[in-house]
Parts: structure tokens; sequence; C-alpha cells
């Protein structure tokens, strides 16, 4: 392979790397400013929010941690399920991965609450829907909206769970290495998400809250 061939894969890995580096640097500077609104949102702020906002999810401990993620990530299963009917593979693969991990994660959520927090129930009391019915959507139109809905409701996961790590509420071990899983890997799958955004719909903004 000569000189110029070689130049040119490394100045477009470089072009890669930056890309991706600027779409990490977006979404982390985003969860960020979202951990700074929730902490200085007011109670009317929490009680007009609606749709798609970090504030739908309060965190105060371990606990509530528990309780809330429960109800986000059955919210997250519920809206999965509709991806049965995408046209696109890749979001039907999306869809399968997000309702078994989900669910695997709200049995092992559950098991928590009621081994370290018995008599606690599991249900988030003011949990607010942050995804919009998906009920009457196919096509472009159902993945469209999908891709909007949860990429915030992806950060939102990360925004409470980075929460809940920088306090020092987590109380078990193996809370803590839980949390720190299920923020890694919903960031993870918010770029996938944010690409798929840009790719099939020129989209490259970064959905906070839902949108038509």
């Amino acid at each position: 392979m000569n000189r110029s061939a070689v130049a040119g894969i490394a100045a477009g890995a470089a072009l890669g790397a930056a890309a991706v580096t600027g779409l990490a640097a977006t979404a982390t500077g985003i969860a960020q400013q979202a951990i700074v609104e929730q902490r200085n949102a007011t109670p009317a702020d929490r009680g007009t929010t609606g749709y798609g906002s970090t504030r739908s999810m309060n965190v105060n401990d371990e606990a509530g941690y528990l309780a809330g993620m429960i109800a986000h990530d059955q919210e997250a299963v519920a809206a999965a399920r509709h991806l049965r009917r995408s046209d696109r593979p890749q979001m039907r693969a999306l869809g399968a991965s997000i309702v078994k991990t989900r669910q695997a994660d709200i049995a092992t959520m559950r098991a928590w609450l009621d081994r370290w927090y018995p008599g606690r129930s599991s249900a988030a009391a003011g949990y607010r829907p942050m995804i919009r019915d998906l009920s009457g959507l196919s096509g472009d139109a159902l993945d469209k909206a999908f891709l909007r809905d949860m990429i915030p409701h992806h950060m939102a996961t990360v925004t409470v769970s980075q929460q809940l790590l920088m306090s020092g509420r987590a109380r078990h071990p193996e809370a803590v290495g839980f949390v720190a899983k299920v923020r890694d890997a919903r960031h993870v799958e918010m770029f996938r998400m944010q690409r798929y955004l840009a790719d099939w719909f020129g989209d490259w903004s970064m959905p906070c809250q839902m949108r038509n």
C-alpha cells in the first residue's frame, strides 16, 4: 500500500474519531446540564414538566432510584414492543434488545427492593410518562417518534444514575455496580439511536424532550 493511501486511511480514521468525540461531548454536556436543572428545579417546575423531561424522575435515595427505574424501564419495554412493526431490521433488533435487558433489570431491582427495603412499594409515586402513545404509528413515523422520545428517556437514566453515584446514596455495593452499568449501557445505546436519527432522518439534534 502506497503512502498516499495510508495517509488517506489515517485521515479518514481521524475524522471519524473526531465526529464520535464531538457527539460524546454534546451528549455529556446535555446530561450535565440536566443534572444542574434538576438540582435547581422548583416544585412548580416539577409539577408542570411534561413528556420527555429528565425532571420526570426525581431520585433522593437508593430505594427511590430502584422504584423509579422500575417504572421507567416498564415504560421502555412497552414502547419497544411496538418496534416489532418497524420496517427496519435495526429497529426491530433494538426493540428486542430493550425488552430483554429491561425485563432482566426490572426483575433484579424488584428483588433488591424486597430484600433491602421490605414494605417499600416498587411503584414510583409521581412518575410521569416520557414516551408518547406509539400504537397508531407505523413506518418512518413509528421509528422517528420512538427515537426522538427514547433518546431523552435514556438521557434521564444517565442523569439520575450519575446523580445517585455522585451523591454516595447507593448503600449496597451491588447497586453501585448495577447503576454504573446501567448508566454506561444507556449512554452507548443513546448514541446508537442518535446515529439512526441522523442517518435516516437527517436530524443531528439531541432531543431533550418529546417532539411531534
